[in-house]
């Protein structure tokens, strides 16, 4: 057995070395990646990086980290592409959230590519827009901040540096969604997520040797590290298999004659994901609880220790710190309701009972129409409930590790995104692999039928 994998590992090698269209969109990919690296060590102009790092450390627990992270440390220094991504994530999930709220951009949708570009160009006019505001509030903000330690991140503070703030992020932002759209396009996999991994992996080798240096120094105890790497592989497996998991839904049409006169029944699956909603429930829960954290930290303590309202946001701010069982159940009941809220907006049961009737496909046992309509939204219901306890457990035990530990081993958000892009990117590297293979056939064939002529 151990020779047969060994020959079958032999020939995937050998198909992959003759596959060269695919050898070249991987080095495409990856040559964007290392500029999208080198981009994020290009500093803002007019900023103090002493005084930045000074400060940012000051904020640690906040939505500056979590931000952080996706940027793959880009905020923290002030970099051009600080924003990173995030600004066309959220128009993107804007659009999206549009087209089931909007009947004219529910007619776009249905337009096929035309409609498509459509909101696509919407997409990016929703992405400068939102560009420009976070930026100039990044730029007030970074004026402002620190003033009651009396350290400053700018260097001169003004109109032109705030110009000059909000250009700089404009363009940062733009190049990052130019540059996602050029990976989909001539590279491997979906441009916008290997971007987001790109940055949560580069800060894993400070995480692990945070780890190991614990280990070493004796402040974490060995077999708490081996337990840790031995919870990580296990969300990981445990990632794989629920976002592989689906209920496939038996869908039969007619029966119709064959060529050959025969009276012949077509069936289908329909498959439904365990896990529709994807990581947008776990990301929306997290900017919610760690936004006020965030605002009162960029305020200053001592402006809101002078009266009584400052006591209850500082005491209600305490409770939402990480690892806290206020923070983690309401991060759980985030979770769970965007799970169910944006599963509802993806998939719409009327519209696929009509596409069925339309074509003449009905659910054995079930009449088409509303009686299908009502059975899919009752099938999607009971499975996002599984979807819904499976993200809140992949992202809780992080949490757990937090507070146990004193600082974040992993993130489960960032676990999600870097296995779901991960396997995403491996399928389309396969049928790369098997077009290419198809592709090789066809030209034999087509060899072979003009050497007989």
């Amino acid at each position: 057995m151990a020779s047969s994998a060994d020959q079958q590992a032999g020939l995937n090698l050998s198909r992959f070395s003759q596959a060269s269209e695919l050898k070249s969109r991987i080095w495409f990919t990856i040559g964007a990646l290392i500029v999208f690296r080198l981009l994020s060590h290009v500093p803002l102009p007019g900023i103090d990086p002493k005084a930045l790092e000074t400060l940012f450390n000051t904020t640690k627990g906040g939505v500056l980290d979590f931000f952080n992270m996706f940027s793959g440390g880009s905020l923290e220094r002030m970099s051009l592409i600080a924003l990173g991504v995030m600004p066309y994530i959220t128009a993107s999930i804007v659009v999206q959230l549009g087209t089931s709220l909007s009947t004219t951009l529910a007619a776009l949708k249905k337009e096929g590519e035309s409609g498509r570009k459509k909101l696509n160009q919407y997409t990016r006019y929703g992405t400068v827009g939102l560009t420009i505001v976070q930026g100039y509030f990044i730029a007030v903000g970074l004026e402002s901040w620190g003033a009651t330690q009396g350290l400053s991140a700018v260097v001169e503070p003004g109109m032109l540096f705030r110009v000059a703030c909000v250009t700089a992020l404009l363009g940062g932002t733009m190049f990052l969604m130019w540059l996602g759209e050029q990976i989909t396009s001539r590279g491997i996999g979906n441009g916008i997520s290997l971007i987001i991994m790109a940055g949560i992996v580069a800060t894993l080798p400070k995480t692990l040797a945070q780890v190991f240096e614990g280990g070493r120094t004796g402040t974490m105890n060995p077999l708490m590290v081996l337990g840790i790497g031995a919870a990580v592989i296990g969300l990981i497996a445990f990632i794989c298999f629920m976002e592989r998991a689906q209920r496939r839904v038996l869908i039969q049409y007619p029966k119709r004659q064959t060529q050959r006169g025969m009276m012949q029944a077509d069936k289908s699956f329909l498959p439904l994901k365990i896990n529709t909603a994807g990581v947008i429930p776990p990301i929306f829960a997290s900017s919610l609880l760690l936004m006020p954290l965030t605002l009162v930290q960029f305020a200053g303590q001592s402006a809101t220790q002078d009266s009584a309202t400052g006591d209850t946001i500082l005491s209600i701010t305490n409770a939402l710190q990480h690892g806290s069982p206020l923070y983690m159940a309401l991060y759980a009941f985030g979770i769970i309701f965007f799970c169910f809220f944006y599963t509802a907006v993806v998939f719409n049961p009327e519209e696929t009972a009509e596409n069925l009737k339309r074509y003449g496909g009905f659910v054995p046992g079930i009449r088409p129409g509303k009686n299908t309509e009502n059975y899919l939204d009752y099938v999607l219901t009971r499975i996002t409930v599984v979807g819904a306890a499976y993200l809140t457990l992949v992202c809780l035990v992080p949490e757990f590790m937090f507070s146990s530990l004193g600082f974040m081993a992993i993130g489960g958000t960032s676990l999600l995104i870097v296995v779901n892009v991960t396997m995403d990117t491996v399928t389309q590297i396969q049928s790369h692999m098997l077009a290419h293979q198809y592709g090789d056939l066809i030209k034999k064939a087509k060899l072979k039928g003009g050497a007989r002529r």
